[in-house]
């Protein structure tokens, strides 16, 4: 939506393929609808307020790759990445900040190993594909010890000492005395 119609009721249009939203019979914008995975940004840059385009002094590209730099060099292309699928830079921001932040707290070498895999994978990199790499990481240093067979749980019986017994042989029983 254009800024100046923010705080507005406006009605909008919804149909397979396209968002259209309405100020009474006014278009005011439309838009192609996004398909695939949820929380994908469909902003045209003409809509954003003048105060919001220039971000310097905010956070910005080469500070999270400055940070990212600090994990390592598989971390640095993973944000990377994120910033580079954004048509609007300042919308991967978030994404970079809480992966940098919430999964990389105190766990620097598991993100490094994480965004190597992603990389290695050629996977898509988000928050949620980081954090299923790094519980499988730890699901692996966590795994159950070597399986040994149990022991058995049959009774022993003790073989009876024969000897100076007199004990009948299966020849006896064949005969059928």
């Amino acid at each position: 939506m254009p800024y100046t119609l923010a705080g507005r009721l406006l009605r909008t249009r919804l149909t397979s393929s396209r968002v259209t939203v309405f100020d009474g019979q006014q278009v005011v914008a439309e838009h192609r609808r996004k398909t695939g995975r949820k929380g994908q940004y469909s902003t045209d840059p003409t809509h954003v307020p003048p105060q919001h385009r220039n971000v310097d002094g905010l956070w910005s590209r080469r500070w999270f790759l400055d940070r990212a730099s600090a994990f390592g060099p598989a971390t640095v292309q993973v944000i990377e990445q994120i910033l580079d699928r954004c048509h609007i830079e300042a919308q991967g921001y978030l994404d970079c900040q809480n992966i940098l932040n919430t999964l990389g707290k105190a766990k620097k070498q598991k993100l490094e190993a994480a965004c190597q895999q992603l990389v290695n994978m050629s996977g898509h990199a988000t928050y949620s594909t980081l954090k299923r790499l790094m519980a499988a990481i730890d699901s692996d240093q966590h795994k159950p010890t070597e399986v040994r067979p149990a022991a058995s749980n049959r009774k022993h019986v003790p073989t009876p000492d024969t000897a100076g017994a007199l004990v009948r042989g299966a020849d006896y029983y064949r005969t059928g005395r």
